[in-house]
Formats: structure tokens, sequence, C-alpha cells
């Protein structure tokens, strides 16, 4: 019997493990199926306070990591597959072996979506990405292609003409899922192109580990074509990693949890923190104040209950 368990170890989860942990709360870490979470894709970090010169993805969340294990948080390798909530304590099927915990802070984030192209994965942190806001400035005035047709991609556009000598927007439709003003405000961006009815059939080139072009295909004439591309930006939305509570709490209608006020869900003694209710801002420091805010709440429900 666990009193704090913690789903995630990325930010969100690496932060509530180092608040727990100096609670005295001896909190055993899932680590799921993306260790460290979206920051153990990218590469420099040059956002989060406190460190001057940047720091790398990975090395960052790393670091909370340690400086968890340092107050005596666990960690275990794994994924949960089965959840019950319907009772406390609560069951947690990780890979096969079920776990208990008086409490429960999910932390698993939201992947973003990917086109699946062949050497789109070599190349994430090396060109592609899936955040403006975290690698748009890398770009400054390079040549930058955007995919996607809903309000992420507008607004990840819009961002990036900010750094990039031209914006290229590409979408496999004509029309937009955008919403009427976004798609306004794109539009009157002089810096953002247009390309509708396209998809991407590849982006290169792995051999020098960098974006350097694309391959593209008219879904209407069938026409194949290269283009230069330095930044490689996918946004069509992101899947958060909420698979084994559905119909267990609340979440919304694309599966995000519905959040009842500071870090609460609609079940008693469950915490969210980070990506998997926040589709606003998805950054490294909001998730690590989520963390936070997840571990201070968990710790007065494990004193009060």
């Amino acid at each position: 019997m666990e009193d704090l368990i913690i789903l995630g170890s990325g930010c969100a989860g690496n932060t509530a493990a180092v608040y727990a942990a100096r609670a005295n709360l001896n909190p055993l870490v899932v680590a799921g199926h993306e260790p460290g979470g979206q920051l153990s894709l990218t590469t420099l970090v040059e956002n989060f306070p406190g460190f001057p010169e940047g720091i790398q993805g990975p090395e960052l969340v790393e670091n909370i990591k340690k400086q968890a294990e340092h107050f005596g948080a666990r960690y275990l390798h794994g994924t949960v597959i089965e959840a019950d909530l319907s009772r406390r304590p609560f069951r947690l099927n990780v890979d096969g072996e079920w776990h208990e915990a008086r409490a429960l802070i999910v932390a698993t984030g939201a992947s973003a979506r990917w086109l699946n192209l062949p050497n789109e994965q070599k190349l994430i942190g090396h060109g592609v990405s899936s955040c403006a806001t975290c690698d748009g400035f890398f770009y400054r005035g390079k040549k930058i292609m955007v995919i996607g047709g809903g309000d992420s991609a507008m607004e990840e556009a819009n961002f990036l003409t900010r750094f990039g000598q031209e914006v290229l927007l590409v979408h496999r439709r004509a029309e937009f899922r955008a919403s009427k003003i976004m798609l306004e405000r794109a539009r009157e961006n002089p810096k953002i192109q247009f390309l509708t009815n396209t998809v991407v059939e590849d982006v290169f080139d792995v051999s020098q580990n960098l974006v350097t072009g694309v391959r593209l295909r008219n879904l209407k004439t069938g026409e194949t074509w290269e283009r230069e591309v330095d930044g490689f930006f996918v946004a069509i939305g992101h899947i958060p990693n909420t698979a084994p509570f559905r119909g267990q709490m609340e979440l919304d209608e694309d599966g995000y949890i519905v959040s009842k006020g500071g870090a609460r869900t609609s079940v008693t003694g469950v915490f969210h923190a980070g990506d998997v209710q926040d589709r606003t801002y998805r950054q490294a420091i909001t998730a690590a104040g989520a963390g936070c805010m997840a571990a201070l709440e968990a710790e007065r429900f494990l004193e009060g209950g």
C-alpha cells in the first residue's frame, strides 16, 4: 500500500515527486511510456527560469528526477494499463502488476500527434518540432513550414512569423477547421503563405541530422515536388494519455482531464498535473508549477483523509 503514486515522469510528475518526497510521503513514480515526457524529445530549452545559457531538455528533466530521488522518491519503469478508481485505495495495473495507493497524481501528459512520415521521428529536435513556443527562436531568418488546419496551426504559424523569413502553412484540405477569427488573423499576416490540398510525404535529411527540406504531394493532381525547409512544425493536435481512466473520472470530449479547481479531478483523492489537463500553455514551467500544486493538494488530502 502506497500513500501516493505519481503517474508520469516529465516536468509535472517529477516536480510533484520533489514536493511529495520532501513532505515525507515516500511517493512511487511510475515513469510511463515516455519517460521524461515531452522534454525528453527536445534539445535546448532556453525559457526555463534559472538557466541563462539554456539547458538540454533531457538533462533538465533528469535533474528534477535526481532531486526527487535525493528526497526519497522511488521510480518504477512501466505504464499503467488498467485502473480502478471506484474506491480507495485506488488500484493500478502497471504492466501486469497491481499496486494500491491512498492518493494519486495523474501527470501522464499528452503526446503530440505526428504525421508518421518515414524520417519524422529521427529528426525530432533537429528541425522537426511540435511546439513553436519551445523552438521557434532557433529559426530566426529561416524557412519554416507548419502542418495543420486548426486553431493550433494558425496560432503556431502566427507566432513563428516573429522569427522566420517565411512561414508556409500546409493543409491537406481546402477548408480549415480553425475558427474564423484565427483563420482571418493568419490570412492577414503577410509572412504566412498557404498551401492547401497538399500533404507532406517525407522530411529530409537524416544523413545530415538536420531538416533541410520536404517532399510534397498535391492531392488533386498527384504532382510531387521538393521544397527547402529549415524548421518543420507539426500542429495537428495532441492525444492526452488518459485511456486507463475513461469512464472513471470526468474527461472532456478529447480525453483531457476536467479540472475541478486547483489540481482536483472529479474523483476525490485523485489529482492532475501538466499537459494531461492543460491544453493551453504546454510549457515545462507550467507543468512544473502544476506538479507542485498537485503534490501540495495530495499532501493536504492525505493529512485530512
